[in-house]
């Protein structure tokens, strides 16, 4: 049974963006000022010309945001204050009455579109060839900061206390018990929910572990001590984080540090808003050379419209910058081990690859995947492979009893 709004200070929400708002990114898509570039150099110096102005081209005159937005508003969606925050979230629930409560959180630059692929098969498996008793009633939040959840109006929203408050929208939704599910920052907000609320936590399914890379070479001594799968992973994690540290994390420099001077530019150029985030999508995702071969385009689109519709490339960044300040219980690195049964899904396209060994040492692990393909932005490139492996986690923890 769930809390009504007028319990809990829910309130319906219904995406409506003015057709001002729309003739707007026209004007300054058609206005754009371009800038010059090195011939020949690919994507080694960031996004090339040639592929943004066609993209451009693209948004301007073929993407459809009014059948990207009725799409969304086939979820229900609401809004409430939590903490001092406005917070935005879909609430999706299964027509099985036993379905299990999940929550699910995005991550950087990503959002609630990550999970338009998804949210069929976990709600209805019925209608997607499933097993009924695989069902959930997803809960699929914005994080304060992040589109309709944002801006936000204090400092200080970093991983822990966004668990606190996805804790307490789920009290308010009626769900004492409940799983949840994330990638990016969305993995950290979720493996703190089963850390600091493990009584309420059925478990912790995450396609992305912080802290579970290589992130320093490892001795001959550390290598020795593993079998010879997990050596030659640690090798590849520890040559993949190096290169992403050296040639990946500008991104993470500039929001960690300076994320409102970075948000006067991404805020007033719709193109740059767009360069900065289709850059993530090349390279994360488990592609040859364009993000379009891994993730659609249309897609793509939609969640850089949530940023720039809603103004929240500065905010959104501020979760960078609140980690790197944060002391004492806000880091996202979690203090002690947490006891939630949890499960990871590695895919192979995220330039940070996890490692089993490390990851037993913070998180309560029962469930190991490894896939074939895929990338960081799992449940748009892989939406199948990520629905089996949550179905068959949940699985595995119900037959445990």
């Amino acid at each position: 049974m769930t809390s009504s709004p007028a319990d809990s200070g829910i309130r319906p929400f219904r995406i409506d963006i003015p057709q001002s708002d729309l003739d707007d990114l026209h004007r300054r898509l058609d206005g754009v000022r371009w800038p010059d570039e090195l011939p020949g150099v690919g994507w080694a110096y960031g996004v090339p010309s040639e592929y943004l102005r066609e993209l451009v081209r693209y948004w301007r005159h073929d993407y459809d945001w009014r059948a990207a937005e009725a799409r969304l508003n086939e979820w229900p969606h609401f809004t409430t204050e939590i903490d001092g925050a406005h917070v935005h979230f879909a609430h999706v629930r299964s027509p099985e009455p036993d379905a299990t409560p999940l929550i699910v959180t995005h991550g950087w630059p990503g959002s609630i579109v990550e999970f338009l692929d998804v949210v069929g098969p976990l709600t209805d498996p019925v209608a997607h060839g499933g097993d009924p008793a695989d069902a959930f009633h997803v809960v699929l939040p914005s994080i304060p900061g992040f589109g309709f959840s944002g801006p936000t109006r204090e400092a200080g929203w970093e991983a822990r206390r966004i668990a606190d408050a996805w804790a307490e929208l789920m009290t308010r939704l009626g769900y004492q018990r409940f799983g949840a599910q994330g990638g990016d920052w969305g993995a950290a907000v979720s493996r703190e929910l089963g850390r600091v609320h493990p009584d309420r936590a059925i478990g912790i399914h995450l396609n992305l572990l912080p802290g579970a890379q290589a992130a320093t070479e490892p001795t001959p001594e550390e290598l020795e001590a593993l079998s010879p799968r997990e050596r030659e992973r640690t090798l590849t994690s520890w040559h993949r984080w190096t290169e992403w540290f050296r040639d990946g994390t500008g991104y993470f420099h500039v929001q960690s540090t300076r994320p409102q001077t970075l948000s006067y530019a991404l805020t007033d150029s719709p193109v740059g808003q767009l360069a900065w985030i289709v850059e993530k999508f090349q390279e994360w995702t488990d592609s040859e050379r364009l993000p379009e071969e891994a993730v659609d385009r249309d897609l793509m689109l939609t969640n850089v419209m949530l940023y720039w519709l809603t103004g929240t490339a500065g905010s959104s960044a501020r979760v960078y910058y609140e980690r790197a300040h944060a002391t004492g219980e806000g880091i996202a690195a979690p203090h002690e081990p947490s006891t939630a049964p949890t499960a990871v899904a590695s895919f192979p396209g995220d330039p940070q690859i996890p490692l089993r060994h490390k990851a037993d040492r913070t998180e309560n692990i029962v469930r190991w995947t490894e896939l074939d393909r895929g990338g960081h932005f799992a449940a748009m490139e892989e939406p199948d492979l990520l629905v089996d492996d949550v179905r068959a986690f949940f699985r595995q923890l119900r037959e445990k009893g």
